[in-house]
């Protein structure tokens, strides 16, 4: 049954003091979490809650359903009138979901938003939860892309990571992602506890064996408010020896073609993530779902938006269209820092005239921390473009932190 939505058009179109003005919006994305998983890593501090008991089928599947359907709706006004470029499904872990699910959620979010016919559509996937036929049907229901929680091929490795997935698990559905998606990723780790540069390459060499459009590949860190934040694990190699299994990462990809584009991806030609390269170039995203965040612009103002974290608040809010927890719009002073904090992740950086398109603020106004950046070489002198340089992205916290307003 069609809903009617009413549009609170002046809220919309007000002013806000200290923002400035956009000539044109920036692409839009849709990012949707699904929060469970079959247990939490020590490692993680994504918003993510251990599905009840009775694991895959213990989730509300079709009340979770209802309640996005509902956030979306509620957030049709904000974004009236654009097209929607990228959908990624993130967690959690979505691929606890049946493919019905996945089926319905896409229908419900082709019904209510215009998606480019060319739209990429991601979905995180565990191995913990692999079947042939359940991952074939996830590309049945839409899906074009998969991105595959690996972290390792290693069972040793696997276990000290709290993962519920094991080598052959790991292997079956990375052969699946290849021969049954169009596109594909592999999410690694490496600095793991008692992980030799041996054992680094033994990884890295099994996962390049299945040809891998994209490569997503992240140093362990230790997180706040995680297990490991609390208790680290024992044996975990040095930031010298770290350094080390980078650049063997950087050599390894660049001679089997993948190129180094974002701090943490290597892609093939024509596969680097248009959904993540969104969120770097300081593109827009509507983000709903339990702890979901948002970025939105409007002509006068650019606003950001959290969702309630815990499922079930989350769900009962989003039912009567107040799922969203917090929101704020980001002053002139915010935008620098926003702006380079994701600009300066790519490798070759982004055109110097994006800053203007996508802040509203002139390139001068931050003048004084770009000279400051190229006198420290941390950010290419080049004026056309904001690149950091090959220091810049070894100390790119420093980098970035020098747009702080």
């Amino acid at each position: 049954m069609n809903r009617v939505i009413t549009v609170p058009v002046a809220s919309l179109r007000r002013p806000h003091a200290g923002s400035s003005g956009l000539t044109q919006l920036p692409p839009l994305a849709l990012y949707i979490h699904l929060p469970w998983c079959l247990s939490k890593c020590p490692y993680c501090d994504f918003n993510s809650h251990e599905a009840p008991e009775g694991g895959l089928s213990g989730v509300p599947q079709e009340a979770y359903l209802d309640a996005l359907r509902a956030d979306l709706e509620a957030s049709l006004p904000l974004i009236w009138g654009r097209s929607v470029q990228t959908v990624f499904i993130g967690g959690g872990t979505p691929s606890l979901f049946e493919p019905q699910a996945i089926d319905r959620l896409l229908t419900d979010v082709r019904m209510r938003v215009r998606l480019a016919p060319d739209a990429e559509i991601t979905l995180e996937a565990n191995p913990g939860t692999f079947e042939r036929a359940r991952f074939r049907d996830f590309r049945q229901a839409g899906i074009n892309r998969l991105s595959l929680g690996v972290q390792s091929f290693s069972d040793t490795a696997l276990k000290a990571l709290g993962r519920v997935h094991d080598r052959a698990q790991a292997l079956a559905a990375a052969q699946s992602a290849a021969e049954d998606f169009p596109t594909f990723n592999l999410d690694l780790m490496y600095a793991l506890p008692g992980q030799s540069t041996e054992a680094l390459q033994a990884d890295l060499t099994q996962a390049l064996s299945f040809e891998p459009p994209h490569l997503s590949y992240y140093h362990l860190t230790m997180e706040p408010n995680t297990l490991f934040a609390s208790r680290p694990p024992q044996g975990l190699p040095s930031d010298d020896e770290a350094a080390g299994m980078q650049e063997t990462i950087e050599q390894v990809t660049a001679q089997a073609g993948l190129e180094h584009y974002e701090v943490s991806a290597y892609a093939r030609l024509g596969h680097r993530s248009r959904h993540n390269l969104n969120y770097w170039a300081f593109g827009d995203y509507l983000g709903i779902g339990a702890g979901a965040h948002g970025k939105l612009s409007f002509h006068d103002r650019i606003v950001r938006q959290a969702r309630l974290r815990h499922p079930r608040a989350y769900m009962e809010a989003a039912l009567r269209g107040e799922a969203v927890e917090e929101e704020r719009t980001l002053s002139r002073s915010d935008l620098p820092f926003e702006f380079m904090l994701n600009a300066l992740r790519l490798v070759d950086g982004v055109p110097a005239t994006l800053f203007a398109e996508r802040t509203g603020l002139s390139l001068a106004s931050i003048g004084g921390a770009l000279k400051r950046a190229v006198e420290r070489d941390l950010l290419d002198p080049d004026p056309a473009r904001l690149r950091p340089t090959e220091l810049g992205l070894r100390f790119l916290s420093d980098l970035q932190e020098g747009f702080l307003g």
